[in-house]
């Protein structure tokens, strides 16, 4: 069966219902949408959408972070906590196990001016790459989504030289990446696309989106033992709503 995922940094979910979320969602229609950085819980949020089973993981802080998947299928089980309560409490992962694959959906910590959320961040990252390692001996295959809040090499942000020690560009969120990569992960954008300018993430100022002065920091990985699967990927820089725009793959499974 071949499936479309989805995966949006919403920049607060009201705010994209009233940019046309819901429009777009009911157009496009695929079969699982992860979103991060949804600001809120589904206690707080009437949502009319029939088609979709819809798993929430909210920050205890009201209006920060969160996660959500909305899945046609149901999955066999839902994960909201990593075991560390200083992740556990910023809503930053939720994950979904189907019959032969794993969805890990992340809103990765911001390191922040002056990377002083860099220490927090990094073992953020390492917590995910222990807790993916573990679910590879389950033979399924492990995919991940999210806004990982970092560009990886020069040809994912605009002005690489003049980032080099800023949030999101550091060498040490750039060195998770690659070590994502070395344990057996494919940036599957990458796989079909290695040409610049193809962002995901673009500050409200300064006119950078349509000057096109962005990042991509918003990614899928497989792992290495199901890439055949993968048919597409691709981001559909079109698509308005935030100041991210969605990514996504299409996947026999």
């Amino acid at each position: 069966m071949t499936l479309e995922l989805l995966s949006w940094n919403v920049n607060g979910i009201r705010a994209a219902i009233k940019k046309g979320f819901f429009e777009w969602l009911k157009s496009r229609q695929p079969e699982i949408l992860c979103l991060q950085e949804t600001r809120t819980n589904k206690v707080q949020l009437s949502l009319d959408l029939p088609k979709y089973n819809m798993y929430w993981n909210a920050a205890e802080k009201k209006g920060y972070s969160g996660v959500a998947i909305f899945s046609k299928n149901k999955p066999l089980s839902v994960l909201k906590k990593l075991g560390e309560p200083e992740f556990d409490s910023e809503g930053r992962f939720i994950q979904l196990e189907f019959d032969d694959f794993y969805l890990l959906n992340m809103y990765f910590p911001n390191s922040q001016r002056g990377l002083k959320r860099l220490d927090y961040k990094k073992n953020f990252n390492y917590k995910i790459l222990e807790h993916t390692q573990k679910l590879r001996n389950s033979g399924k295959c492990i995919i991940m989504c999210g806004d990982f809040n970092a560009a990886h090499t020069e040809i994912d942000l605009a002005n690489p030289k003049a980032n080099e020690k800023n949030a999101g560009y550091s060498p040490e969120e750039r060195a998770f990446i690659t070590k994502l990569i070395e344990h057996g992960y494919i940036d599957t954008f990458r796989k079909f696309d290695d040409s610049p300018g193809k962002y995901t993430w673009w500050t409200y100022r300064y006119n950078a989106r349509a000057k096109n002065i962005g990042w991509r920091i918003d990614y899928f990985f497989i792992n290495e033992e199901c890439q055949s699967k993968l048919n597409s990927a691709f981001i559909l820089d079109e698509v308005e709503g935030s100041d991210h725009c969605p990514v996504g793959i299409e996947i026999n499974i």
